[in-house]
């Protein structure tokens, strides 16, 4: 299971993101697996889809990938305060955090150098660095 940052659904959606390619690298390096994004996250990815009156085209492309979002349940919020205590990073990647935890045995995939950093202190596989793409 591969929990999808922001950074690389929105390269991945943006040919002119200086890293479209490396997301497209990387999704397809781990296309086998399912992907998973928290809602917020999700929400993130969209958001520029939508200014540009391109939503339809990007919830599609979101669901080509099979991405789908973990719930959150009823103690998200102290547990996501408690993630951006600990952690000191934004919300939106304590989301991508809480939703790995609360998969498990979940891999992350950002382009993100502080989430990145932060996830492989608290344990879990990351993916996103250029070394951990396969070559083009």
């Amino acid at each position: 299971m591969i929990i999808l940052d922001a950074s690389v659904l929105i390269a991945h959606l943006d040919a002119e993101d200086a890293l479209h390619d490396d997301a497209r690298r990387l999704l397809r390096s781990v296309a086998d697996e399912p992907f998973r994004t928290s809602p917020l996250t999700q929400a993130e990815v969209l958001a520029g889809p939508a200014r540009a009156g391109r939503l339809d085209r990007a919830v599609a492309a979101l669901a080509q990938l099979g991405v789908r979002t973990v719930p959150m349940d009823a103690g998200a919020p102290i547990r996501l305060a408690m993630l951006r205590a600990e952690t000191r990073l934004k919300l939106p990647d304590c989301c991508v955090l809480l939703a790995a935890e609360q998969l498990g045995d979940a891999q992350i995939a950002t382009f993100d150098d502080q989430l990145y950093a932060v996830a492989l202190q608290r344990g879990f596989a990351v993916l996103g660095k250029r070394a951990d793409l396969p070559e083009a």
